[in-house]
């Protein structure tokens, strides 16, 4: 079974597809860093839609969604956009944490797998 590495870097790709299974790296988002949460959180999803669609894929077919916040009081915040963004009827299963991010205008990071 083949192995497809989209957007390759030295540390790691953007996503990878095994069989009819697609990983995401952790997104951020690097255009609106430092500002809201839900900022942050469009520009996240966008590229999410971006690499999904490249993988041959979309957001319908999201399995598993990790969702790391830096501070639990912008989980409302967070989840608003959210809400407006995922596929009715095919939510995925999640898990949301606060954690520290990789740098401190990062408030909000995603990780999704999905199918093909």
């Amino acid at each position: 079974m083949t192995i497809q590495r989209i957007k390759p870097g030295p540390r790691m790709s953007g996503a990878v597809v095994h069989g009819n299974t697609v990983y995401l790296a952790g997104q951020v988002a690097s255009q609106s860093a430092g500002q809201s949460v839900t900022e942050q959180t469009k520009e996240i999803l966008s590229i999410i839609d971006s690499l999904l669609a490249e993988a041959g894929t979309d957001k319908s077919k999201i399995l598993m969604a990790n969702i790391w916040i830096t501070d639990m009081s912008t989980f409302q915040e967070m989840n608003a956009v959210w809400d407006a963004w995922v596929s009715p009827g095919n939510t995925p299963a999640r898990a949301t944490v606060e954690a520290k991010l990789a740098a401190p205008a990062f408030k909000v990071e995603i990780a999704v797998i999905a199918a093909k």
